[in-house]
């Protein structure tokens, strides 16, 4: 008989997830059911989960360290998205579409920046 208690899987509308988020290790960020990119204020991609890897097609060398607005996701920068990482503070969840070779795949963000973080992230949910 198996005496562990169950660990619910993390959702992506968990309250306080970014520094659930930070914590966790590449493997537990992989094992996410979501897209999870991590970037500084710089908008550079720090961390990039298999999920979100998996979904856009695009191998997490092709984009950590890269400006993730600019190089990696050029159709999210706009004011729907990038624009507003410029508040002090956002947590905050949209509907979107983002194109993936030109063809329209319908997505819902998360875009988190806490005030006092180095970091920010925006999550995606795919289904």
């Amino acid at each position: 008989m198996n005496t562990m208690p169950s660990v619910k899987p993390l959702a992506m509308a968990t309250p306080g997830i970014a520094s659930l988020l930070q914590a966790m290790s590449a493997a537990e960020l992989d094992a996410l059911p979501f897209g999870v990119v991590e970037m500084d204020h710089e908008f550079t991609v720090r961390r990039y989960n298999a999920t979100e890897s998996r979904y856009s097609g695009l191998p997490p060398d092709r984009v950590i360290g890269r400006h993730f607005f600019r190089d990696v996701a050029p159709c999210a920068d706009n004011r729907h998205v990038s624009h507003r990482y410029a508040q002090s503070a956002l947590d905050e969840s949209v509907a979107y579409t983002f194109l993936l070779l030109m063809k329209p795949a319908p997505v819902t963000l998360r875009l988190i920046k806490t005030a006092g973080d180095e970091l920010m992230y925006l999550l995606v949910d795919w289904s």
